[in-house]
């Protein structure tokens, strides 16, 4: 059997291994726990197992371990010190609570009560299920309370959703808070570009990036949002893509 050229190509290890050899763990058990909490990336794609093979150059990158139940808590906590709001004793709506690291942080910092919104069932961590400041709304989809009402209006709204624009949710949310009120929103250019903006799922072009954002700030604004800030989360997403939030405040 003759080659195809491919026999030359460095074979890939275990991304556990391969981050030990580096010198960013000191053992696979501890890197396999990062990996584990969602830490580690290679090539800028969170890896999900130990197991993962990569490319023996791949570029690694091993966040700090942060005390949220997902890292959706590190990419709220940073939004918050870049545009603060106060959050004591406030009611709060968290749409895409997912796991509930934007819950988590809301409750840290003080607030009265959080609706933790989600089309999924059963993601809520288990430190969270049960709390008595958290009323958690599974399978549901905010889409669904347009012209309604929740028990409480809240005051602070917080978005991060996938795989839909925050075009789509941003007036219904908006619709449900009272007056005043606070917005942090995290902006996915994936899930806002056009595919031909997108290589493999990662959309690099600032340009892009830059229109996108110049986008959903100038639709905030159409719904009545002011002192509206788009700046750069603490974090980049899952999949390795640059997110960014929106902070505005209405009323």
């Amino acid at each position: 059997m003759t080659g195809t050229g491919d026999s030359h190509r460095p074979a890939g290890k275990r991304v556990d291994v391969l981050l030990v050899e580096r010198g960013l763990f000191e053992s696979r058990a501890r890197a396999r726990a990062a990996i584990d909490a969602g830490l580690v990336t290679a090539d800028g794609k969170q890896i999900a197992k130990a197991s993962e093979i990569v490319a023996p150059d791949a570029e690694l990158i091993a966040e700090p371990a942060h005390p949220y139940v997902s890292r959706g808590g590190v990419k709220l906590a940073g939004a918050l010190e870049h545009y603060p709001i106060d959050v004591e004793g406030h009611v709060c709506l968290d749409v895409g609570a997912s796991t509930g690291g934007f819950t988590e942080v809301l409750l840290a910092n003080g607030a009265s009560l959080v609706f933790a919104v989600d089309v999924g069932h059963g993601q809520l961590h288990p430190s969270l299920q049960g709390h008595p400041k958290i009323v958690c709304m599974e399978e549901t989809d905010i889409r669904s309370f347009e012209g309604k009402r929740l028990p409480a209006r809240p005051d602070i709204v917080v978005i991060d959703v996938s795989f839909i624009s925050l075009k789509a949710v941003l007036p219904v949310a908006l619709s449900l808070a009272a007056a005043p009120m606070h917005l942090l929103a995290l902006i996915k250019p994936q899930f806002e570009a056009a595919r031909k903006h997108s290589k493999r799922g990662i959309i690099r072009n600032a340009m892009v990036h830059q229109e996108i954002c110049d986008d959903i700030a100038a639709f905030a604004a159409s719904l009545g949002c002011t002192d509206i800030q788009v700046f750069p989360s603490s974090i980049k997403g899952g999949d390795g893509n640059i997110e960014f939030f929106l902070g505005a405040r209405r009323g």
